[in-house]
């Protein structure tokens, strides 16, 4: 079984589509649906916007289902200047740039009780997933993904972020979905396709937003067939 989480329905809908011997079922509130999806066993969720409801969501999926790995896909936007609108962004790991106790002494980001800034997703799934983009054609790029339960649209605060974190896109559940694998033990794999470029204000990502998610989508059938 394999877990595949996105935040908005456009993220998930067209595997939802292709999936053989459907069902449904609801946990907690969270629709899951079931079925094989090139030839693997898979159970998908659209978690919502923010950090919460995705670990709300990775956590109900891996109690209830017991997945293999988890997979979090979806669009994002890019920190690093080399990104452009369809590139893929693959997460070797993942911070809460929004998360901070630096007025006790902690570093920016540092997540309190796993005592870490940087959450890490699985090395060898990061691998097969870039290898699998690289394959479609894609442009791609690994490296950190930041989180935050924010839009950010303003480039000196992406400035900021990719600056303080080493960052190369952002969006605003990635990094939930890692933390949330990481303390159950599950391998996490970040997909991330870029629907607005550093310089955008936000518009990029209506325009592009549906090109974007079709992209990751690609990748990870892609990757499923590679598993």
């Amino acid at each position: 079984m394999i877990g595949i989480i996105g935040a908005m329905a456009l993220e998930v809908e067209n595997l939802v589509k292709e999936l053989e011997n459907k069902r449904e079922e609801q946990v907690g509130g969270i629709r899951f649906y079931l079925g094989l999806l090139a030839g693997k066993e898979v159970v998908l969720a659209v978690c919502g916007v923010g950090k919460c409801f995705a670990a709300i969501c990775a956590q109900t999926m891996i109690l209830t289902y017991c997945p293999e790995c988890v997979i979090n896909i979806g669009v994002a936007g890019a920190l690093h200047p080399e990104l452009q609108v369809g590139d893929m962004a693959i997460a070797v790991s993942a911070v809460q740039h929004d998360m901070d106790t630096s007025p006790i002494g902690d570093p920016l980001g540092l997540i309190s009780g796993i005592n870490l800034v940087e959450l890490p997703c699985d090395q060898a799934l990061c691998e097969k997933i870039a290898e699998c983009a690289g394959a479609l054609g894609y442009r791609t790029m690994t490296g950190i993904v930041a989180s935050g339960d924010q839009f950010v649209a303003d480039i000196e605060k992406k400035q900021w972020i990719a600056k303080t974190f080493g960052a190369i896109d952002c969006e605003m559940e990635g990094a939930a979905i890692v933390q949330t694998c990481y303390q159950s033990g599950v391998p996490c794999g970040v997909i991330r396709s870029i629907s607005d470029s550093l310089t955008g204000n936000g518009m990029d990502f209506e325009s592009f937003k549906h090109l974007a998610a079709s992209h990751s989508t690609a990748v990870v059938k892609a990757l499923l067939e590679a598993l």
